[in-house]
């Protein structure tokens, strides 16, 4: 095996070393050796490129390339064209993966399930691009210090997300695969060197052992691992550093005071409501009669830049015993204390505590911190939801639609703060808000008229496919478009609110959930939601409905004449269960306006049911699998090398001709006249044919002449012509120097003197490959003449007439 081979095999096995400390990430751990075996793809590009001989930049280029031809037909080959060719389809599909990806690392707990296309894409997708950069820096480049950066990166990455209880496993194999490399390299570059001097020469009959140098190599390698690995231990402890576990602490300072910037919670919301299955992750008991009303609140979003909604800068504090009346709320607003058990499932992790709103006191271990704006509990220093079992006492506050008509004008400092809007805030939010709510008396008028412009009279579709956005426009596509799910008709309504000067945030959560027999709640991952919360004075923050299909319509903004009526069809709360009645079928009881708010029931339950199996394809993939897809990667590589064959069988002639030769003197007239080839196809290829009538000297002339040469390019030529008649007519020709040279200085000259065009197509469609079809149709007729002496002649009889 070559140096460079064995070069190259040392950095797949030290990005692959390096990858092992991402094995406790996620699971199954199979991806490993899907990783290997895609590596090793990589690297056989790598040195098949390098042998060709291709320019340094083309190597790297030609792996890049197979790598996204190997990412496209893993994770986008629907919308690949021939399932492997990406097109911009194929990127948006990458794009859309990679926030996926970013969601779900954010919502599940360590280690993640590898049936997320998005974490797959990041983990495979990952270890390649490190692969591709330690091998073109280790290999391409010859330089393999600077390749432990992207393989410090690989480690830091996933020590920064583990627990933290094998690190140091992990980075004793990342670190052994780095000296692997070193050493590799080191001896790659002594063996050019020629000999190594080891020292005092050895007595006879002494065992051969590693040189002087290698062994010096080996044991400085071995003490700086040992330094990394014993020097922290005798260094004071910090704790929660910047790759300590996220979460690991909230506040600012000592104590139970402190400051909280919270993670926007809605990077994984509309991935919990398209789930395939519903899984359940809090269960609820409650002894309010009333179950509609049951929201649990994680979080409010106050802070709008024009962007999206994400929580402010707050102040924390420790958990009191008893929680303040919420802020605004009179005495004279009816409210009963009621008390919520809620379990939350094994495979939950939340920061934030899910509580009913408003919360009055809390019942829980484990460290929590309170924030008293929004009456919200948060995790301190990792702590979180998992497997929790906790009670909460909250207010069930039941306002009039009087007392929110008649609520005074909210306190200044109050009102200053929830309506504010930035200036990139399209135009026709407003304008919408001032059209719908035209007829409205009050504050308390505008907000019901805004509710139910979203929720029944404004032709809005719920729809969980449509992407958030977070651009200045997200909200004005939202009402162009009148599709979309909890977080666009909650964003919509609260910048609509504070146009109109009322008080408004969004709340995140969970809606209701579905009642059990065992007199429980089950709230699952599709019951996840955001809705509006709006201010009156007198009552506090009021929470509102826009969403159609969702949760409950608040009974304070339904008109009297419909409280005790029949339910209000276009609007159900998802909690409500579904059984079999003798009533018509959904095709002959729905009407149009019921179809397009998407209630009707499905005329076909089984067309909307799931496959047999929702185990990914590619984690039942098989020695099948693998064959397949290396085919496919042949079959990409052959249509890919088809127009690319002229120039790579030129760039590979170049390089026999021009490389190593015999020094002796037989080896003189071989070398030469190879050298003489390559120049006059050269010259060839640059438009300027051979002509075999002529001298080495007059055709030298003529590529000089022709080619507009400058002198020192000239003079090269005419330096390879001497060597050429020497070789034909001396008797015994002497070795020249620098040939070699010679000719990739005329090369650099010819592509100088012409023009952009000529250059590419001497490149890409050299015309010296003639020689190819020459050489096959010298072949075939030395075939046909092979065949036609072999077949035994068949003679007529003397006398015979034909």
């Amino acid at each position: 095996m070559s140096g460079r081979a064995r070069l190259a095999l040392c950095a797949w096995a030290a990005t692959l070393m390096a990858a092992c400390a991402l094995l406790p990430l996620v699971e199954p751990m199979t991806w490993i050796v899907q990783a290997a075996f895609l590596l090793g793809v990589q690297t056989c590009v790598g040195a098949g490129a390098r042998r060709i001989p291709l320019a340094r930049p083309l190597t790297v280029a030609a792996q890049a390339l197979v790598t996204l031809v190997i990412l496209t037909l893993l994770f986008a080959r629907d919308q690949a064209f021939l399932g492997v060719i990406p097109g911009p389809d194929a990127f948006v599909h990458f794009s859309d993966l990679l926030r996926q990806g970013g969601d779900d690392i954010a919502r599940y707990a360590i280690p993640a399930p590898l049936d997320s296309a998005g974490i797959r894409l990041m983990i495979i997708g990952g270890v390649m691009v490190i692969g591709l950069v330690v091998d073109t820096l280790a290999v391409t480049f010859r330089s393999a210090a600077p390749a432990g950066l992207p393989l410090l990166a690989l480690y830091s990455v996933a020590a920064g997300l583990s627990d933290g209880g094998a690190d140091w496993l992990w980075f004793l194999i990342a670190a052994a695969g780095y000296l692997l490399l070193l050493l590799a390299e080191g001896r790659d570059r002594l063996s050019q060197w020629g000999r190594v001097f080891g020292g005092s020469s050895r007595p006879p009959g002494a065992d051969s052992g590693p040189v002087a140098p290698v062994r010096t190599g080996r044991r400085i390698g071995v003490v700086a691992l040992g330094i990394a690995l014993v020097v922290p231990l005798g260094l004071p402890a910090m704790s929660d550093g910047l790759l300590g576990p996220a979460g690991t602490g909230v506040g600012s300072g000592s104590g139970n005071g402190g400051t909280i910037s919270a993670v926007n919670p809605l990077v994984s919301l509309r991935d919990y409501l398209n789930v395939d299955e519903d899984r359940q992750v809090l269960s609820v008991r409650t002894k309010s009669n009333d179950l509609s009303n049951l929201y649990l609140r994680i979080v409010s979003l106050d802070d709008f830049d024009g962007r999206t909604w994400k929580p402010s800068k707050r102040p924390i504090e420790a958990v009191p015993d008893t929680f303040p009346t919420p802020i605004g709320l009179g005495a004279d607003v009816k409210r009963s204390e009621v008390e919520t058990t809620i379990s939350a499932a094994n495979s939950y992790s939340q920061d934030w505590l899910p509580m009913p709103y408003p919360p009055s006191g809390v019942d829980i271990e484990g460290k929590w911190r309170y924030e008293p704006v929004g009456m919200a509990l948060v995790g301190d220093h990792g702590q979180n939801t998992r497997g929790l079992t906790y009670k909460v006492k909250s207010l069930d506050v039941e306002p009039t639609a009087e007392q929110l008509a008649d609520a005074p004008a909210p306190p200044p400092a109050l009102k200053r703060e929830y309506t504010e809007l930035p200036d990139s805030l399209p135009g026709v939010v407003a304008k919408t808000a001032r059209e719908v709510t035209a007829g409205a008396k009050n504050a308390y008028e505008q907000a019901v008229d805004l509710q139910d412009y979203f929720a029944i009279n404004g032709g809005f579709e719920y729809d969980t496919q449509v992407q958030v956005g977070d651009g200045p426009n997200a909200i004005a596509n939202f009402l162009r478009d009148k599709q979309g799910f909890c977080v666009h008709f909650s964003f919509a309504m609260a910048a609509m609110a504070r146009s109109l000067g009322i008080p408004a945030r969004v709340a995140v959560g969970f809606a209701p959930g579905s009642p059990q027999a065992d007199g429980s709640v089950s709230v699952g991952l599709k019951d996840a939601h955001a809705w509006p919360e709006l201010y009156f004075e007198g009552v506090g923050w009021t929470r509102f409905e826009p969403t159609p299909t969702r949760g409950t319509v608040p009974s304070y903004t339904v008109p009297e004449s419909e409280i005790g009526g029949p339910a209000d069809v276009a609007r159900p709360s998802t909690g409500a269960s579904a059984s079999a009645s003798a009533s018509p079928s959904a095709s002959e009881s729905c009407t149009a306006q019921m179809r397009k708010q998407d209630v009707c029931d499905s005329a076909s339950p089984a067309l909307a049911a799931p496959g047999d199996s929702d185990t990914p394809w590619w984690s039942v993939a098989g020695p099948w699998w693998y064959l397949k897809l290396l085919g496919w990667l042949l079959v990409g590589l052959a249509v890919l090398a088809v127009p690319l064959s002229p120039m790579l069988w030129r760039l590979r002639t170049r390089s026999v001709r021009l490389g190593g030769h015999g020094r002796g003197e037989e080896d003189v007239a071989v070398h030469t006249l190879a050298a003489w080839e390559e120049l006059t196809d050269t010259a060839w290829d640059f438009g300027i044919p051979p002509d075999d009538s002529l001298t080495p000297r007059k055709a030298a002339d003529r590529i000089v002449r022709l080619g507009h040469l400058d002198p020192a390019a000239a003079a090269s030529v005419q330096r390879v012509a001497d060597a050429v008649e020497q070789v034909l007519y001396a008797p015994r020709p002497r070795p020249t120097a620098g040939l070699a040279q010679d000719v990739l200085r005329v090369i650099g000259g010819l592509r100088q003197s012409v023009s952009r065009g000529t250059a590419a197509r001497a490149l890409l469609a050299p015309r010296s490959t003639a020689r190819v079809v020459w050489a096959l149709s010298q072949w075939r007729d030395g075939v046909t003449a092979r065949v036609a002496a072999a077949r035994p002649t068949l003679r007529k009889p003397s006398g015979q007439e034909g």
